[in-house]
C-alpha cells in the first residue's frame, strides 16, 4: 500500500491549479504503464516514448477521471487505447524490390516461417478470435492476466476486486473462453489435440 496522499488527492490538487503534484502520479505510475506498455510494443525505445504519451494525455484528460472506479483502471485505459493507436499508425519498412541486396538479404536470411511458427500463430490467432467474442468483463480479465501478464492481485488493483474474486472471475472466463473455442472452432481444436 502506498503512503502519502491518495490518487484522488494528488488528481484534485492538480485540478485545482498545483501542476507540480502531478509528477506524484507519474513516480506512483511509471512502472506500471511502462511494463503494460511494453507488452504491446516490444522496442524498450518506442515503449519509453510511448509511455511518455500516455501520461500526456492522462494529464490532459484528468478533468475528466470521475473517480467511478480506481485511478490505475482509467489508465489502463488510455495505456491500451494509445498503444493499439501507435502499433496501428506504425508502418512497416517497405524496401523497392529493384533493389539487388533486398534480394541478397532476403536470400541470406531465414524467412523465419517454420511449420511451428505458422502453427502457434494460428492458434493465437483462434484464442484471439474467440476473446473477442466475449463479454467486456471476460476479455478484459483475461487480457489483463495473460497479455499484460499481471498478478491476480494486481488485476484487483486495478478492477477494484478482491483477489479471490478475481480468482473466481478468471476461471469462469477461461470456461467461457474454453466453450467458445469448442463451438466456434470445434475442428481445429479437435485437430490440436489429436
Amino acid at each position: 500500500m502506498s503512503t502519502g496522499p491518495s490518487d484522488i488527492e494528488i488528481i484534485n490538487r492538480v485540478l485545482k491549479g498545483e501542476h507540480q503534484a502531478y509528477a506524484e502520479l507519474v513516480t506512483r505510475y511509471q512502472n506500471y504503464v511502462f511494463t503494460l506498455t511494453l507488452r504491446f510494443i516490444k522496442s524498450r525505445e518506442d515503449a519509453e516514448e510511448v509511455s511518455q504519451d500516455i501520461f500526456v494525455k492522462a494529464y490532459r484528460s484528468l478533468a475528466d477521471f470521475r473517480g467511478a472506479s480506481k485511478f490505475s483502471t482509467w489508465l489502463y485505459t488510455i495505456v491500451n487505447t494509445t498503444c493499439i493507436t501507435f502499433l496501428r499508425k506504425k508502418k512497416p519498412e517497405i524496401q523497392s524490390l529493384d533493389n539487388e541486396r533486398v534480394f541478397e538479404t532476403a536470400a541470406n536470411r531465414d524467412s523465419g516461417f517454420n511449420a511451428n511458427q505458422v502453427e502457434q500463430k494460428s492458434k493465437l490467432n483462434m484464442v484471439n478470435a474467440a476473446i473477442k467474442m466475449l463479454s467486456h468483463d471476460d476479455s478484459e480479465i483475461l487480457t489483463l492476466f495473460y497479455k499484460a501478464e499481471q498478478s491476480l492481485e494486481e488485476i484487483g488493483r486495478i478492477l477494484g476486486l478482491e483477489s479471490n474474486t478475481v480468482k473466481v472471475r478468471l476461471h469462469r472466463a477461461r470456461t467461457r473462453l474454453k466453450e467458445k473455442m469448442e463451438s466456434a472452432f470445434s475442428e481445429e481444436v479437435k485437430n490440436m489435440y489429436s
